[in-house]
């Protein structure tokens, strides 16, 4: 209990206010020894300081920067015990790390010691943590994500009493929805960066801007005018931001690769379901109270989870650990030799430049890589043809079928169905096709992360096209929630597969392309938000929503083509991976 306390933000806030007199690491404990294979090298550097350098270290005096850049996520690559061949076969199994090897220390032309793993089963590494510890994280980390978006559509239940209490139309009250999460697109470009600086870590980032989201929360519930409303919810988009780019990246420091389809699974479905639910949680208690009801719910959700993360979200960071481990060598043995992969690179770098370069990082990605640039186009227009549902069921149940606004939230239900089937039949093609054979064959290209989503493409168009020609008084209510259903779980399956797809072929930039990604899909989403309105109201239900379906076509065509020659885009790319770093993850 006393590690996952002193990982968690209020262990380090304990820590630093005691100095670092309670909760202390292993090696600031009395007795701690450093394996024998470090204490040797420290020995022959200290000797050749004085001029007695023994032969046999003369084979650890050079360190390539580069072979350790790329191995730098991989315990068992830098083992020396074991050959490339069986690394390539301990990870085609995903092999149990049930012996404690000693990694071997590497050092620098200049004598600095690269801190890194002391054994292949330590226990810092977060690819060594218990299952239950990576799905305690895991947890909060959807939890996290859920409430923001919650918070985002949670808004539309008071949208009817806020346009007759301030007197604003329709266009303008969505705002408060559009703004929100316009906001929660911009966000991460500024977070994200700050999050993959190894001196800062994600855990920082992520307990200011949730304590600042659940502070400006408050205020939101509260206020009395509409600007001031529309002012508050860009903030609370803004801050709550952080978890929709980095959580990706926080549960893929975790998860092998062999299991992080899994793990994806989990925060997709968090995201997806978030505002699908929202309507449903204010739709029966706004009428009956207020339209601040809804926005009180949202405080109610968020602080809970603020305080659960102070408490047990622990740092996931690979470069960060790392780092702290490296200012921890340095203080108890008094030598400036230790030093971490992140100092090394990025010594002569100014903190601003470091995130200047992430900040712009993402766009010329996005901007000269075709295989980003379609993923971030085909994802904005599905999330913004997930977000004018927002504004047509209105137009439907209520009107076609006399539902009441509560029962209007009910019929989102259909996107939580949809997210369920979609995650077992993306389980089962993982579970019984992809995993036997990454077992027998190893490791597939990476477009071969796709191949669910092939058929699975002509799904949205489908139910788009259901939902738009049945959605009237005529035809059971049934009919068009189906063709929702549709959409909803084929869209759960590509955009998992893309999800998957993108941190395979870019590990370095996954952070950055989740930050531009939700930048891509936010903006969209908040115009189609305001043009959903005018949309169905100058063409109707039906061919508005065929409009959609036939905007959803294109990821039919797209997703192909980057499965035929995504692997030739990627050869062509400076960003790209090649396949076979792919066996190094």
């Amino acid at each position: 209990m006393d590690a996952v306390i002193r990982e968690a933000p209020i262990g380090q806030i304990i820590r630093y206010l005691t100095n670092n007199k309670y909760l202390q690491y292993p090696e600031e404990k009395p007795g701690f020894q450093l394996p024998e294979t470090w204490v040797q090298m420290l020995h022959s550097l200290d000797g050749a300081k004085n001029g007695s350098e023994k032969p046999a270290d003369r084979e650890h005096q050079s360190f390539d920067r580069s072979e350790s850049s790329s191995n730098r996520d991989t315990e068992i690559s830098r083992t020396p015990t074991l050959n490339a061949e069986d690394r390539l076969e301990a990870n085609a199994i995903e092999l149990e790390k049930v012996q404690s090897i000693p990694v071997a220390p590497r050092k620098t032309r200049d004598g600095t010691i690269l801190v890194d793993w002391y054994y292949t089963d330590d226990v810092e590494n977060p690819h060594n943590w218990g299952n239950v510890k990576r799905a305690l994280i895991t947890s909060i980390i959807c939890l996290y994500t859920f409430v923001v978006y919650m918070t985002s559509s949670i808004y539309t239940s008071s949208e009817q009493d806020i346009m007759e209490i301030f007197h604003v139309g329709e266009v303008v009250v969505s705002l408060g929805l559009a703004l929100y999460v316009l906001a929660y697109g911009l966000g991460p470009l500024f977070f994200s960066p700050l999050g993959e600086i190894p001196v800062i870590g994600r855990n920082p980032v992520y307990i200011v801007t949730m304590f600042l989201f659940v502070i400006i929360s408050i205020p939101t519930a509260l206020v009395n005018n509409f600007p001031g409303l529309l002012v508050l919810r860009f903030l609370q988009g803004f801050f709550g931001s952080p978890c929709l780019a980095s959580g990706g990246a926080s549960i893929g420091d975790m998860y092998s690769l062999n299991a992080l389809p899994y793990a994806m699974m989990a925060w997709v479905s968090a995201a997806y379901c978030g505002p699908a639910l929202a309507p449903l949680l204010s739709g029966f208690a706004v009428p009956v109270e207020n339209w601040h009801w809804s926005l009180y719910e949202s405080v109610w959700a968020s602080a809970p989870v603020f305080i659960v993360m102070l408490l047990f979200l622990p740092e996931t960071s690979t470069p960060t650990i790392l780092l702290r481990r490296a200012h921890r060598l340095r203080k108890i043995y008094n030598t400036d030799r230790f030093m971490s992969q992140s100092e090394i690179d990025q010594r002569n770098l100014k903190v601003s430049e470091v995130a200047i370069d992430a900040l712009l990082k993402p766009m010329e990605i996005t901007i000269k890589d075709p295989a980003v640039l379609f993923v971030q186009v085909y994802t904005a227009i599905i999330y913004g043809i997930y977000y004018s549902f927002f504004e047509v069921f209105p137009l439907v149940y209520p009107v076609d079928y006399g539902m009441s606004l509560g029962q209007v939230g009910l019929v989102f239900l259909c996107i939580l169905v949809a997210c369920i089937l979609g995650i077992l039949s993306y389980m089962s093609y993982l579970y019984f096709y992809q995993g036997p054979r990454i077992a027998k064959f190893g490791f597939p290209v990476h477009e071969d992360r796709l191949i669910p989503a092939l058929p699975a493409a002509v799904g949205p168009t489908v139910g788009l096209f259901l939902f738009a020609w049945t959605a009237n008084a005529s035809i059971h209510w049934i009919v068009p929630t189906i063709g929702i259903t549709i959409y909803g779980g084929t869209v759960f399956v590509v955009m998992q597969c893309l999800f998957v797809y993108i941190p395979l072929s870019y590990p370095k930039y996954a952070a950055s392309l989740f930050a531009a990604n939700d930048f891509f899909r936010s903006a969209l989403a908040c115009g189609s938000i305001l043009f959903a309105h005018p949309l169905f109201g100058n063409l109707g239900v039906a061919r508005g929503t065929s409009v959609l379906g036939g905007l959803s076509v294109i990821g039919i065509v797209g997703i192909w083509l980057l499965y035929i020659y995504g692997a030739r885009l990627r050869s062509l790319s400076k960003f790209a991976e090649s396949e076979e770093p792919t066996f190094e993850q």
